[in-house]
């Protein structure tokens, strides 16, 4: 029943949200649904693409290539609550927005908020594409309407365990199943000089991934208004364990992705890091010496026998508002996510796994990885991906969300204050970010 009720509210969210913030559906400049809004460009094409994929730019070049009067440009950055997402807010304030952006299923809100895209469903061919993608990614983009579409879906990050197979088993240390064993090992690891992972103080994307596959919820929507609940006992209960971790030095805390970051799994120092299929590549790329010593098993879980699965990240592929060529950007976006040559580049370049059912059957998902000692890796986040809840409700404000309870993280990793009143403190914050634009909340 509980689903039942968070199914039916998703249904309505961002539509009570927007018309609350003064952001009617279908207004503005190429956000309409007129199909005459989405027709051909005379002449020649460019048109401007950011993203922080790596190697998207061999899947851009493909299309360059086959496709001489619509040349894209691709710029790449950092990744979208790192700083591009900001970017992105300022080209939009100043009118000078790429055409097309990379943006995740949790921050399309924020810009759908903004009055910042453009409405793909005036184009005939995204619309027809629809059966194309596995089903709560298409609904992720749709953002509870009918006919609007405000991204086409990439891919999704179901979670599990990358873990240093070579090392647990010289060590004699059983891959934890549950988190109780996983705190088990992260003690005897530490013993031996080394972390059982890393926890990051600036991925709170990753942490809601822990609190989605311990069935907490943030966000929910009665048709009304928002409740906003990031201090629940299941919350609290995610909070309270990685704190225990972090407070008895069984964790390093280093910023993600950094020299620091790569050092330490590259040099042996952190064994696990639990993750979402796309970190398969982090990992291959910021430890290139550990090749072939790595393998992935399910995430832990919180009762053994228990098999749930938390979802960190996913991405579509936007169209900004105000671009001049919505056609030519929408068959670029639907190109980019559905064909083969390109989703077979992506996941080779950037371990992307494709939200189309075509694209969850490419070769290359079947086959043995040698960076995982051969092992078929994308077998164990296949399972994953069925076992995460598909009706996971995302605020409409999560990149200052996100903002809000870093900031509290960074402090108590350095010792001031604690997750959960990290959590507290976001809470706070995003309900004052939520009634500044008008968009109701539960008292």
């Amino acid at each position: 029943m509980r689903h039942m009720k968070r199914a039916a509210a998703a249904a309505v969210i961002t539509s009570v949200a927007l018309a609350m913030a003064g952001c009617s559906a279908g207004s503005g400049d190429g956000g309409g649904t007129d199909a005459g809004a989405c027709e051909p460009s005379e002449g020649k094409v460019n048109l401007s693409f950011t993203s922080w994929i790596p190697g998207i730019e061999e899947a851009v070049a493909m299309w360059n290539d086959a496709n001489p009067d619509i040349q894209v440009e691709v710029q790449t950055g950092p990744s979208g609550n790192a700083g591009t997402y900001q970017n992105f807010f300022n080209q939009l304030k100043a009118g000078n927005a790429p055409d097309l952006g990379q943006i995740e299923y949790d921050a399309l809100p924020n810009f759908r908020v903004q009055d910042g895209l453009a409405d793909l469903g005036a184009c005939e061919e995204i619309v027809a594409g629809k059966d194309d993608f596995v089903d709560w990614t298409w609904g992720q983009v749709t953002l509870g309407t009918e006919s609007e579409v405000y991204g086409v879906p990439q891919d999704s990050g179901p979670m599990a365990l990358f873990y240093r197979s070579d090392l647990f088993e010289q060590n004699g240390i059983a891959v934890p199943t549950t988190w109780e064993e996983y705190k088990a090992a992260a003690e005897k690891i530490r013993a031996l000089g080394g972390y059982i992972t890393n926890f990051s103080q600036t991925d709170i994307n990753q942490f809601a991934g822990f609190v989605w596959q311990a069935g907490g919820e943030w966000f929910a929507n009665d048709g009304d208004e928002w409740t906003v609940e990031m201090t629940d006992d299941t919350s609290k209960q995610v909070a309270d364990y990685w704190q225990d971790l972090i407070a008895n030095d069984l964790v390093s805390t280093y910023p993600a992705w950094t020299d620091e970051w790569n050092n330490a799994y590259n040099s042996g120092e952190v064994w696990s890091w639990n993750s979402a299929v796309w970190g398969a590549n982090s990992i291959a790329s910021g430890a290139p010496d550990t090749a072939g010593n790595w393998s992935v098993a399910k995430a832990p879980q919180w009762n053994a026998g228990e098999s749930a699965a938390g979802n960190w990240g996913g991405s579509s592929i936007a169209v900004f508002k105000g671009t001049e060529h919505l056609y030519e950007a929408a068959k670029f976006a639907l190109w980019l996510n559905t064909s083969e040559e390109s989703l077979t580049s992506l996941n080779e370049t950037a371990a992307i796994y494709p939200a189309t059912k075509a694209g969850l059957e490419l070769p290359a998902l079947s086959e043995g990885v040698p960076f995982y000692g051969d092992q078929p890796i994308y077998d164990v986040f296949a399972e994953a991906a069925g076992e995460v809840d598909p009706d996971f409700v995302w605020g409409p404000t999560m990149t200052q969300t996100y903002a809000d309870v870093s900031d509290g993280f960074k402090a108590a990793v350095s010792g001031s204050g604690t997750l959960a009143d990290a959590l507290a403190t976001g809470q706070d914050a995003t309900i004052a970010a939520m009634e500044a634009q008008s968009i109701p909340v539960a008292d």
